[in-house]
């Protein structure tokens, strides 16, 4: 059945506004800045609570906040971050205590219906590449510890550029109708958990905002419930299951290393997901990561991969070879590469998953982990230079070898995701 005219507008504004969710984790370009940065001289805004400012410290961690608000090299939550998407460019907001251009004039309770409704101090929605969608469920108590901090930062004068959105997506009635479909903010909490599974929920669906990247969207582009993994819209990663893998008894051993050191038994964080281990998950507190895993252990077990036949054999030779000449002196002959250096791939869940777009990606543009305190000086990939066809053969070979019978990759599968 067609859709008519209005469906297709709505469904077009919705699916914009919720795709800018995710680009808010990735890297951007920001050559262009709209105005001079300049650090305010007087004192930051006492907050008289320093326990309050670090935990609020604390939970900007958790949260990434600086992952989007801060320009590499730029003052710390300063904002100013072009994020890149498919429709246009968004630029991230000042969250420093400054009173013309950041949260000076904001109240707790406006930072609270900020975070818990999505919307600013004069009722207009917010464009939800600020992912209120996941921190609809901070507790109220986190918040204001939160914006502790954020009064207790060093007030700088930065105004955010208008984002760059064609229209006419970004305009009050696009947020109006995503919101509408999409949206229903949580029951108010009023303490975080402590402890326990249920903490874990509570960082994976809140401030953590996992299901922003690692949750498949709807028709209208919103994120689900199901953390099953889905296609980073503007961003060509695809971010993967966080459902544990089939009879994995060690799940939460190896979900813990991998947030905390950025490389486990299995594989290592690269792309997108560095840098959250470089900037958030490897600070969480190890309870909490613990807590983390624990909840995301107990969640439906991903299905097994599927059992595709075998590739033509041609095609299978020359992925042979390429391995052989390209990869097999640090992945090793069997796959299984060297503990703590260079990943497996035989076992290694992203090689079988259905989406091949991380796999293009790494291949594409090197693999490289982030810098942590386990994993201090980690081994990068460089660019392996393929063409199409060579790509394809060697992710066939790859991911039909060692037991591993995930389906074949094809020259088209390549193009359409370069």
């Amino acid at each position: 059945m067609s859709s008519s005219p209005i469906d297709r507008f709505v469904g077009a504004c919705a699916v914009i506004c919720a795709s800018l969710c995710v680009v808010a984790l990735v890297g951007c370009d920001d050559s262009k800045r709209a105005a001079s940065v300049a650090t305010v001289e007087r004192p930051a805004p006492a907050s008289g609570d320093p326990e309050k400012i670090t935990k609020g410290a604390y939970l900007a961690k958790v949260g990434n906040c600086a992952g989007c608000h801060t320009v590499p090299g730029g003052p710390a939550m300063a904002g100013g971050r072009r994020l890149d998407t498919p429709y246009g460019a968004v630029f991230t907001s000042n969250l420093t205590p400054d009173d013309a251009t950041g949260l000076g004039r904001w109240s707790a309770d406006d930072f609270h219906r900020a975070m818990h409704e999505g919307l600013s101090p004069d009722g207009r929605r917010l464009v939800p590449a600020f992912p209120y969608t996941s921190y609809t469920h901070v507790s109220r108590e986190d918040n204001d510890a939160l914006f502790a901090y954020l009064r207790s930062l060093p007030p700088v004068k930065l105004a955010r550029r208008a984002h760059e959105l064609r229209f006419p997506f970004g305009t009050p009635v696009a947020m109006a109708v995503w919101q509408w479909f999409n949206f229903t903010p949580a029951a108010e909490l009023q303490r975080s958990p402590a402890e326990g599974i249920t903490r874990g929920a509570y960082l994976v669906t809140g401030l953590g905002h996992c299901g922003e990247c690692h949750a498949p969207r709807n028709r209208w582009s919103a994120p689900g419930s199901r953390l099953e993994g889905g296609a980073m819209p503007g961003d060509g990663w695809f971010a993967p299951s966080l459902h544990p893998g089939p009879g994995a008894s060690d799940e939460p051993a190896q979900t813990v290393a991998l947030l905390r050191d950025g490389i486990n038994a299995r594989g290592v964080a690269s792309g997108p997901m560095a840098k959250v281990v470089l900037d958030s998950t490897q600070h969480w507190l190890p309870a909490d990561l613990q807590w983390a895993a624990s909840y995301l252990s107990n969640l439906p077990p991903a299905p097994a991969p599927s059992q595709a036949p075998e590739a033509d054999p041609t095609l299978r030779a020359t992925g042979a070879r390429l391995y052989t000449d390209r990869c097999a002196d640090c992945h090793g002959a069997d796959g299984q590469g060297v503990r703590g250096v260079y990943p497996p791939l035989a076992g290694n869940p992203t090689v079988v998953q259905p989406s091949v777009l991380t796999l293009i990606r790494v291949l594409d543009h090197g693999g490289f982990a982030a810098a942590t305190a386990g994993n201090p000086k980690p081994y990068g990939m460089p660019p392996a230079m393929l063409s199409n066809e060579e790509m394809a053969a060697v992710l066939t070979y790859v991911r039909q070898s060692w037991s591993q019978r995930a389906p074949a990759v094809s020259t088209l599968d390549v193009l359409r995701s370069r």
